[in-house]
């Protein structure tokens, strides 16, 4: 899965295009741009690397409310990924994306300044984990490329709903329980998951094919080992995933 870098230069051509502006439309102060979508999360997915320490804010402003932090790297020691929702110019010329965070509670968005973030990159893929019917889902530009049943958590440790993305991906050597694939997701439990450390909602495979389908797990998402590894290979960071 081959991914687009964008750089901070050219984010301006991008806003203008995703906006439907024409593309020499002004980004001065004088002339200050709308909101303007950066990732539908469906066909079209802009994600980025913290560059430097900054704290994301309810509002486009520095005096707003803080509601989060950027940082560097996941728990597991990955760099930390950040889906870049929307972006806006203040009054003063600078540019802030709204981010999805990585962080409890679950689902929080806040706006960052540009520079606190690298390139964009870009993803077409989307996941779907459906606890009811226990199947996961990958699409590639729209279109459904693979499926498979999964083991989510128990009644007493479900699996969390929401918006979510692949923030980290690794392969697990010595330990059959996860398989040997393993995508650390920005789901966090309200208990311990299966997780290493607990709290990270998973996908990851299982010593246990038995009880896949079903609901087995403290939260995490379990595939039988020829699944996830079929979905390792086609799943690139910063795949949005959405757990109904």
């Amino acid at each position: 899965m081959k991914l687009r870098v964008i750089s901070t230069a050219a984010l301006a051509t991008i806003a203008s295009i995703v906006a439907g502006a024409p593309s020499h439309a002004s980004l001065s102060p004088a002339n200050p741009p709308g909101r303007v979508r950066l990732s539908n999360e469906t066909t079209l997915t802009r994600w980025a690397y913290a560059v430097t320490p900054g704290m994301a804010y309810a509002r486009p402003s520095s005096t707003a409310r803080r509601v989060g932090r950027l940082r560097f790297r996941t728990e597991d020691g990955f760099p930390e990924v950040y889906i870049a929702l929307e972006s806006v110019q203040d009054v003063h010329g600078t540019t802030w994306v709204r981010v999805r965070l990585p962080q409890r509670p679950n689902n929080v968005t806040g706006w960052a300044v540009r520079s606190a973030l690298g390139d964009l990159h870009v993803v077409r893929t989307k996941l779907v984990v459906n606890r009811r019917t226990l199947q996961v889902r990958l699409y590639d530009h729209g279109h459904e490329v693979f499926q498979a049943r999964v083991g989510v958590g128990k009644p007493s440790t479900p699996t969390p709903a929401g918006s979510f993305w692949i923030r980290e991906k690794f392969r697990v050597a010595g330990s059959p329980l996860y398989g040997a694939r393993s995508m650390g997701t920005a789901a966090y439990s309200t208990t311990l998951t299966d997780w290493p450390g607990g709290g990270i909602v998973g996908l990851h495979g299982t010593s246990e094919p038995d009880l896949i389908p079903g609901r087995p797990s403290h939260g995490c998402v379990r595939l039988k080992n020829r699944d996830i590894e079929r979905l390792y290979a086609l799943t690139p960071v910063g795949t949005p995933l959405l757990i109904k």
